[in-house]
């Protein structure tokens, strides 16, 4: 008679993915193919799977700084203070009006 390994307890998808995301799980390997002793082509694959705190811990954090993922704020409007913002902001066309008349 043959054993089968089973499994004590139950563990469910969220466990898994929580697990997974907690630790992290790298998943490495090489894809080659060659024709008569001359490679033609080689795929390397490289992939991470973790949350994006652990990959701040492991010092994975390029998000932050491409420029694709993130929108500069424009050096121009952080100089001028906020009073100076205001005074340049264009006025109404009615308030215009009203002191063209008066």
């Amino acid at each position: 008679m043959e054993r089968v390994p089973t499994v004590a307890g139950t563990t469910n998808l969220v466990d898994i993915l929580d697990r997974v995301l907690d630790k992290g799980l790298v998943i490495a390997g090489d894809v080659r193919i060659s024709l008569a002793n001359v490679e033609l082509l080689t795929i390397r694959i490289r992939l991470l799977v973790c949350s994006v705190d652990k990959a701040e811990q492991i010092g994975l954090n390029w998000w932050k700084y491409d420029p694709h993922l993130t929108m500069p704020v424009p050096a121009a409007r952080n100089a001028l203070p906020q009073a100076r913002r205001a005074a340049a902001r264009p006025r109404p066309a009615k308030a215009a009006n009203r002191r063209r008349r008066a």
